[in-house]
């Protein structure tokens, strides 16, 4: 049975979150959490379209500078996103915290370069005090780890960026 401050700490999770809807169920307890957007349409009054041919992406450049800036940007803060089909994006399951390693005082389970197979734990995401191990799903190399230790990540939220084999 979920205990008051655990509800509402679910409450906080799914108010700050993009989840619309949160459904929980065990020993003959249900709890239902719904968020109430009147300016939104529900998903039931949106009309179904025909499914339109994919469209290929082109590199993001995230954080460009204009071109009549005097301003000249750190190196390191320019960042290109490529768009690349052998890259698999593990994402998370859950919305929680994100950590990088089984306590503070550890390695990180991998890092850039390390090699994965479909049962390598990759991270942790803990959520109501529930530490879940997050696992990689497919054979590959991570080649970015898109979020910090400790982060709060949402449901879906990318996590790692693996160049599958």
């Amino acid at each position: 049975m979920l205990k008051v401050q655990e509800i509402r700490e679910l409450i906080k999770l799914i108010n700050d979150s993009k989840i619309d809807e949160f459904e929980y169920e065990t020993e003959g307890t249900k709890v239902i959490l719904r968020k109430n957007r009147p300016s939104e349409p529900s998903p039931a009054a949106v009309p179904v379209t025909q499914a339109q041919a994919p469209v290929q992406a082109a590199p993001v450049v995230v954080n460009p500078v204009p071109a009549d800036s005097s301003v000249q940007p750190n190196q390191e803060e320019l960042k290109e996103t490529r768009v690349d089909s052998n890259l698999h994006k593990i994402i998370s399951p859950m919305v929680g915290t994100f950590y990088a390693a089984p306590n503070p005082d550890a390695e990180p389970y991998v890092k850039v370069g390390s090699k994965v197979n479909p049962d390598t734990v990759v991270c942790i995401v803990e959520a109501m005090k529930l530490f879940n191990e997050i696992e990689a799903e497919v054979k590959g190399e991570i080649v970015e780890v898109l979020v910090e230790n400790g982060q709060l990540v949402e449901y879906g939220q990318p996590l790692f960026l693996v160049k599958t084999e």
